[in-house]
């Protein structure tokens, strides 16, 4: 038996769910990750077409594990210049800062109606000195913190370049500032890489490992300090090791693909498939 359950952001093998699915199903997933169908953001789906999107997953034996939203994907205002050296991938959605009550509403709603447990979230763009907005971050994430504990969800802040919340030290400082239960970590071993720190081994031993609610894989190399997207385990990254502390510190959630490799001559389903072999060997591989 797999030592981890896999899964996948379902939008990494196809904007066409029924082609993605498809191709989970086949490579043995069990989790699937939402947050574009069809070239949509995930918020922006009718209460019906996301009841078509769980009927497709569920009749395909996966579970939705997280709601991908675009929470504090946004600027924060009043704040110091945004640090322009990181890409904002916005996945079809363009919030803005008084957008955000609203906009968690809605996560918590698509949450519910499909089963998903986490709602993942950010830290707002980037600015040159994070440190000044640390404080109001903290007010940001305690809020939905709250008012996610009311309907038994997780907020998964995840790590993320372009964010004020982008290493595993930066991460340590905000769950340290934050105790509170439904606040965990969707880690992600290269946004923290991309960020300059060494994400394993050095960076994981900051983290509350059991404050770890999700993990996304993916892989790079640098060039100029920018990523360079490769197959998952053939790349920077020691995913081998990376697996195998998760393992040793007992972690029970999913390992899901965040593949953003565009794949063999830029076959992005291909890509997909290739790095979740990558992905079952490299669990299989694992000594516990």
């Amino acid at each position: 038996m797999q030592r981890f359950r896999i899964g996948a952001i379902t939008d990494e093998f196809s904007q066409d769910l029924v082609v993605a699915v498809g191709a989970m199903r086949e490579l043995g997933m069990k989790g699937a990750e939402l947050r574009m169908i069809g070239g949509r953001n995930i918020m922006d789906l009718t209460d019906s077409e996301i009841d078509s999107a769980v009927a497709i997953l569920r009749d395909n034996g996966l579970q939705v594990v997280s709601i991908a939203s675009p929470l504090l994907k946004c600027t924060m205002p009043k704040a110091p210049e945004l640090d322009a050296r990181f890409e904002h991938l916005r996945f079809a959605s363009d919030h803005k800062w008084d957008d955000q009550p609203q906009l968690a509403d809605r996560a918590f709603e698509i949450a519910l109606r499909t089963g998903a447990k986490i709602v993942r979230v950010f830290s707002c763009w980037r600015v040159v000195r994070p440190e000044e907005v640390f404080e109001r971050v903290v007010d940001s994430l305690q809020d939905l913190s709250d008012r996610a504990e009311k309907h038994g969800l997780i907020i998964g802040l995840e790590n993320e370049p372009s964010c004020n919340i982008a290493t595993a030290q930066e991460t340590a400082s905000i769950l340290a500032a934050i105790d509170h239960p439904n606040l965990q970590l969707v880690w992600d071993p290269a946004n923290a890489y991309i960020s300059g720190e060494n994400p394993f081994p050095g960076g994981y031993k900051l983290l509350d490992t059991s404050r770890v609610a999700h993990v996304h894989a993916k892989d790079c190399t640098l060039e100029d300090h920018k990523p360079v997207w490769e197959p998952l385990g053939e790349g920077d990254l020691d995913w081998q090791g990376q697996i195998d502390a998760l393992a040793e510190d007992g972690y029970e959630g999913f390992i899901h693909l965040d593949t953003h490799w565009e794949g063999p001559g830029g076959d992005r389903l291909e890509g997909s498939r290739i790095c979740t072999r990558n992905l079952r060997k490299l669990i299989e591989a694992t000594a516990l």
